[in-house]
């Protein structure tokens, strides 16, 4: 596996981490659908979260929302609604950002709710 993989699948873990300690029932990690393909979906308070996770070792040089492209939102958006129909959920849906960077042996987290919409 290339080193960015392998990073970002540790920035996963650590957002996953996140997501726990502040509450959020980790649903799936990873769920696939056709083209599409989810890092975290996770539920607080009736609420289905589809998280973005994006791990980087410096700071985000664009604005969060210019991180998710329109074709990623599309995919992200279809994969929720499989989700839904698949697991007969009746809840509201939020698209999340978390972004993970690495400052020499940390990790800095931020969770941006509502990063995107999907219409």
């Amino acid at each position: 596996m290339a080193d960015h993989n392998t990073f970002g699948k540790l920035g996963e873990q650590k957002a996953v981490g996140f997501l726990k300690a502040s509450g959020y029932e980790v649903r799936a990690i990873n769920y696939r659908y056709l083209k599409a393909e989810v890092d975290i979906i996770a539920m607080k308070n009736n609420l289905l979260v589809i998280v973005e996770v994006k791990s980087r070792k410096t700071r985000f040089l664009k604005e969060i929302s210019e991180v998710i492209s329109a074709k990623k939102i599309k995919l992200l958006v279809l994969a929720a609604n499989h989700y839904l129909e698949e697991n007969n959920l009746d809840v509201e849906v939020r698209f999340d950002v978390v972004t993970v960077i690495q400052k020499g042996e940390k990790f800095e987290i931020e969770h941006f709710e509502n990063a995107f919409y999907h219409f």
